[in-house]
């Protein structure tokens, strides 16, 4: 099975931080959307060296004026994201008149990210966490009275939404593990009255396929290798079955399919088509990209529907009723759409006439007569668009930033370079506008550069406006982020290239990089600063530890320090998924397993770190806790080595409240600045209402934050 969220997902360290493009597509009624900026606030007085005219970080990381719109089914009501009381919450407005909008939902603590329309056309649906502990609950909203009601009010559960079908409108499949915390049980809820019944007790699946009839069909249990045994309901004989001294939990399934480890993080299941025979996938057996087959679930047989030779499926446009694909999205370094069904080849030649933005049908109404539309920039704002297919007519909803739209950014630049052995390793590349004014990926001058690691690390970096690459790159650097092998989207050779290198081949692809901007003068080598959240954080500390002249400065959000503690503190629900842990990362249950695992964790080199550090944690974080920024910074402090550690106790995997968002960058920018010289914007305590900013150790290392906390306390 893709695990489109792995182990430390932060696909874009910008979006799990706050920031987002907005761009990915929607094929589920329940979508997560990270929080994204809000308007300009008057520039202020930059320190540093300044190259360009100051744009305020609240531009970049402040909440989004309106954001991921969704059509209901029925096509009649418009939903999306805006801000309620300074937090982002649902509205919902008629199709044809946006300005009627009216707020539904009234979270005041944290922003509503995950949310969709249930086929009942009266409700919405959405999940929260508290203090980004990731135990969400699921809610269900009444749009004509406002009516909220927790269909999930257990404690300490982290509840999934499985499935939503139209032809249960008032029903939804969410699974709860509070029975076992490793397994998820699966219930049907009644979303009006949360009355639930159970539809599986789960016996040992990591992940279940429910056909729209609510029917358990398939359930997916790890093999011992990495990779994933699929099973299938049993047909149940009517003669008496003998005792079995021990019941077998597994013992109503048989076994359907068998995916090997190579193949487990490019080939998995999508959706049933309209009869319930066939089932399409990605798949990537026999084959390195995973092109999007129509299996028979009789004879396994499979069709092929689409491929690219270089980059794995990535997003499905299907017809909601028709359940046929109408076009794939391939990703290599930018989005192409492969079109399946001609029928909509008018409006995608229409809709191409819009914009010169990467375009992406984010929802449709049942009927698919009408889509919503965005059209992503990599300099400006995300643009959305209610398509009407009947009229062929297009009417612009907004912009999810308008305090973009006038502004001189960055241009993102796609140079795809060659890893010391041989690997193509694609790569984005941003510099501040007065240093490339003819926009061909080449300063003037050689620039000191941040390289920006994503997380996962089986996520990926991606062609768009990036919130982060835009912040730095106007403070004065080059921005370079590199999808090392490991990354997801470009074949199951390239991820597995990763398997057991972590601070091995997946480290020197960076420094490949980096090498690489140095001889083509776009980086001066000594001033390179290396950042990155979750698995990005790690490599951050790999960086200082492992290659530790090579960066100026490091800066390490959420990212584990020993690669030993962080896998015996997995969340008890991806328990199930260990083998593939085992397999990718390495082995934490036998010694020799755990000294290779300690021999690639940059807290057994800490004495070798001589560059300045910075680490930013959520202390309710449960894929990464709190105990591995803790003891990399006790650390460093007891070896008197300078590290600045920032810790906010209401957040979890990323930071996710504007004014925790806010104060982090601005930390980082000032951090920077002292060790890179760029420019930085001064942090004020009137931009950082609410927020929990702690500074355990090294608020001297951080220029203005001593201030700024005898501020806050105030």
């Amino acid at each position: 099975m893709k695990l489109r969220n792995s182990l430390l997902s932060l696909a874009v360290l910008a979006a799990a931080c706050g920031g987002s493009s907005d761009n990915t597509q929607v094929t589920q009624p329940v979508t997560t959307l990270p929080a994204q900026p809000d308007t300009a606030t008057p520039a202020q007085e930059a320190v540093g060296n300044p190259s360009t005219d100051l744009i305020p970080r609240t531009v970049f990381f402040g909440n989004p004026d309106k954001a991921s719109p969704q059509l209901s089914p029925d096509g009649k009501q418009i939903a999306f994201l805006a801000e309620r009381d300074g937090v982002m919450n649902v509205w919902v407005a008629p199709a044809d008149n946006l300005e009627a909008a009216k707020a539904l939902t009234a979270d005041t603590a944290r922003p509503v990210r995950s949310y969709g329309w249930a086929h009942n056309n009266t409700h919405i649906l959405y999940m929260q966490d508290a203090g980004g502990d990731e135990n969400w609950h699921v809610f269900s909203t009444e749009v004509a009275t406002g009516k909220t009601l927790d269909l999930t009010p257990m404690e300490k559960v982290a509840a999934q939404i499985t499935k939503t079908s139209d032809k249960h409108p008032g029903k939804i499949v969410i699974g709860i593990n509070d029975r076992v915390p490793q397994l998820h049980d699966l219930y049907t809820v009644d979303i009006i009255t949360g009355k639930k019944s159970l539809l599986l007790e789960n016996p040992g699946f990591s992940a279940v396929m429910v056909d729209d009839d609510f029917k358990v069909r398939i359930g997916t249990s790890m093999s011992p290798d990495g990779g994933f045994v699929l099973k299938m309901p049993a047909v149940v004989s009517k003669k008496k079955a003998p005792a079995a001294a021990k019941p077998d939990p597994m013992g109503g399934w048989k076994e359907f399919m068998k995916i090997p480890q190579d193949d487990a993080l490019t080939t998995s299941m999508v959706s049933f088509d309209k009869s319930g025979k066939k089932l399409y996938m990605w798949e990537s057996r026999g084959r390195d990209t995973s092109a999007l087959v129509l299996m028979d679930m009789k004879t396994k047989k499979q069709k092929l529907i689409a491929e690219h030779e270089k980059a794995d499926g990535e997003g499905i446009v299907m017809h909601p009723k028709t359940k046929k694909p109408l076009a794939v999205s391939f990703n290599y370094a930018r989005r192409e759409w492969k079109i399946l069904d001609k029928s909509i080849q008018k409006d995608v030649d229409k809709l191409s006439k819009i914009s010169d933005g990467e375009m992406n049908v984010i929802s449709s109404s049942d009927d698919g007569n009408r889509w919503l539309v965005a059209f992503l920039d990599d300099d400006g704002p995300v643009k959305y668009y209610h398509w009407d297919r009947k009229k062929q007519k297009e009417t612009f909803l907004f912009t999810n930033r308008k305090s973009l739209e006038d502004l001189k950014l960055a241009k993102m630049h796609a140079p795809v370079i060659e890893s010391r052995d041989g690997m193509p390793l694609v790569n984005y590349l941003s510099l501040p506008p007065v240093a490339d004014p003819d926009a061909d990926g080449k300063p003037t001058a050689a620039l000191p550069m941040v390289l920006l690691v994503h997380g996962g690390p089986w996520g990926r970096d991606s062609w768009g406006y990036n919130p982060l690459h835009q912040l730095l790159a106007n403070r004065g650097y080059a921005v370079l982020s590199v999808n090392f092998r490991g990354s997801t989207g470009f074949g199951k050779e390239f991820i597995n290239a990763a398997n057991k290198e972590w601070a091995g081949k997946m480290h020197n692809d960076l420094i490949d990089s980096v090498d690489w901007a140095v001889a083509q003068g776009i980086a001066q080598a000594d001033k390179v600063c290396i950042m990155g959240g979750s698995y990005g954080g790690y490599a951050t500390l790999v960086g200082l530890t492992f290659t530790p002249e090579k960066f100026a400065c490091g800066v390490d959000i959420v990212g584990p320090s020993s690669l030993v503690t962080l896998l015996e503190a997995i969340p008890p629900y991806w328990k199930p998924m260990q083998d593939m842990f085992r397999t990718r990362i390495g082995d934490w249950t036998t010694e020799e397993g755990k000294a290779d695992l300690l021999a690639r964790s940059p807290l057994t080199k800490v004495d070798q770190i001589v560059r300045p550090l910075l680490i930013g944690q959520g202390a309710n974080d449960p894929r990464v806790k709190q105990a591995e920024a803790d003891q990399i910074a006790a650390a460093m402090k007891e070896r008197n080595i300078p590290v600045s550690y920032v810790l906010y106790p209401d957040e979890g995997h990323g930071f996710h409240r504007p004014a925790n968002n806010l104060s982090f960058f601005a930390a980082t920018e000032a951090f920077l600045s002292a060790h890179l010289g760029g420019t930085y914007q001064p942090a004020e305590a009137s931009e950082f209402t609410g927020t929990t900013l702690q500074v355990p150790t090294g608020v001297h290392g951080i220029p203005g934050f001593t201030a700024l906390l005898k501020s806050l306390a105030k």
